[in-house]
């Protein structure tokens, strides 16, 4: 700090009084607190807070000393909660005071707090520095560059966040249609037919496939998929977490197989190293089908579903678990009692315990697809308790899914709601 005298300095927030010392103040996790450090002047100061008393270097700030008071445990333990018997909406304009957003809270609190603000239709921007015309002199030559790349980023990853954005998610929408109808007639073998075409040689990228209509409707969706890819890291804030997230890495999964399919093509020609890739080739033209993923950014249903998936991990490990365990028990007994005992009749789909596996997955999921089933009196009481066995197992982690699917579905239909009333204003404007 450049101001004021002390080893440390106190906070007054509504009448409590906080001590802390100059060295925290510089990386304090409160925005508002945090910009005390670098204040050079009493003058500084007063854009900050509301009064200083230079004598016990106090700060004084007119706010709600309570809501301060729960902001302070998210500072020390991590966790934000709402003041009980306070207004949701006073808490958070306390919160956006003092720096923080609503995704600081937990999220019992965020339910809340989407709920109240859906009712009311309010809305809250963080507080613009004072100061009037002076203040913005200040302000970084470079702000105006920053609204343009926030603007470009919520087109390319919130549909409903503007105009823009909602007919680039249609056009992108029916480029993944137009390419999964492509990959989809390719496979048909009508489509070689008029060609006389193997299926080696349909995975090729020569110049002739290239200039036949599949290969020109592929080429153009590719070039689609790459130029968003390529705009939407360039536009990005956190280039290292952008290429960590999950549907960024499908999306360079489903473009990459069709440049180095014409790479592969270009360096070995027409001769035979082709001909043995064609296997590679072929599996890298099927991983298009990735591009069905990227539906997700444009359908609250399929983000509920990775969402689920991504917070229900340790349930879905448990259900799976309880599937490997029962199937170790009742293959290693169905094949003991089908073809293991010498009771006269030998099951010979009960040959081994890895044979059995499958009857006893495909009958604790209640399948039972018919083709291997026990013929001893004992095999089939001992397949009657699988199949109970695989009812109550499959329903325990179940309850816990389903509400967490539930909570994540209102999560993510308030986010959207949220950005389908900027859209409406947007409209109005």
């Amino acid at each position: 700090m450049n101001f004021g005298r002390g080893p440390s300095v106190v906070l007054n927030v509504g009448g409590t009084r906080y001590s802390f010392s100059r060295e925290v103040l510089k990386d304090f996790p409160l925005r508002r607190v945090s910009r005390l450090h670098g204040c050079l002047s009493e003058q500084d100061v007063l854009e900050v807070c509301d009064d200083y008393d230079r004598e016990r270097n106090e700060y004084f700030f007119d706010r709600h000393s309570e809501a301060f008071g729960f902001i302070m445990l998210y500072v020390r333990h991590g966790h934000l909660r709402f003041v009980p018997h306070m207004c949701e909406l006073s808490f958070y304009n306390e919160m956006i005071y003092w720096g923080l957003e609503g995704s600081h809270l937990d999220y019992c609190c965020q339910r809340r707090l989407d709920d109240r603000m859906s009712e009311t239709c309010t809305y809250y921007a963080a507080e613009e520095p004072k100061g009037g015309p002076e203040g913005k002199g200040r302000r970084p030559p470079a702000t105006e560059g920053r609204k343009w790349l926030e603007r470009m980023r919520r087109t390319f990853e919130e549909p409903t966040s503007s105009v823009a954005a909602q007919v680039l998610a249609t056009v992108s929408i029916l480029f993944v249609i137009v390419s999964m109808v492509v990959l989809c007639a390719s496979t048909l073998p009508e489509w070689r037919a008029p060609e006389n075409r193997s299926v080696e040689e349909q995975s090729r990228y020569t110049a002739e496939s290239v200039r036949e209509p599949s290969g020109i409707i592929e080429a153009i969706c590719i070039g689609w998929f790459t130029a968003e890819c390529i705009v939407r890291f360039i536009v990005s804030k956190n280039k290292c977490e952008f290429v960590r997230r999950p549907l960024n890495i499908i999306d360079l999964l489903a473009i990459t197989p069709y440049y180095i399919s014409v790479l592969m093509t270009v360096f070995t020609g027409e001769n035979s190293q082709l001909q043995r890739a064609g296997v590679t080739l072929r599996v890298l033209r099927m991983m298009r089908i990735f591009w069905v993923i990227k539906l997700a950014r444009h359908f609250i249903g399929l983000q509920t579903l990775g969402l689920t998936l991504k917070r229900c991990y340790r349930e879905m490990v448990m259900l799976l678990v309880f599937i490997c365990v029962a199937m170790a028990i009742f293959s290693a007994l169905s094949q003991l009692l089908e073809n293991g005992l010498d009771l006269g009749t030998k099951n010979k789909d009960y040959a081994s315990i890895p044979a059995a596996c499958w009857w006893v997955i495909i009958s604790m999921t209640t399948v039972g697809y018919g083709d291997m089933c026990p013929i001893t009196v004992p095999g089939r009481i001992l397949g009657g308790i699988c199949v109970v066995s695989g009812i109550v197992l499959l329903a325990l982690p179940i309850t816990f899914i389903y509400h967490s699917f539930v909570q994540c579905y209102h999560e993510l239909k308030f986010r959207s709601a949220r950005y389908s009333r900027s859209l409406s204003a947007e409209f109005l404007n």
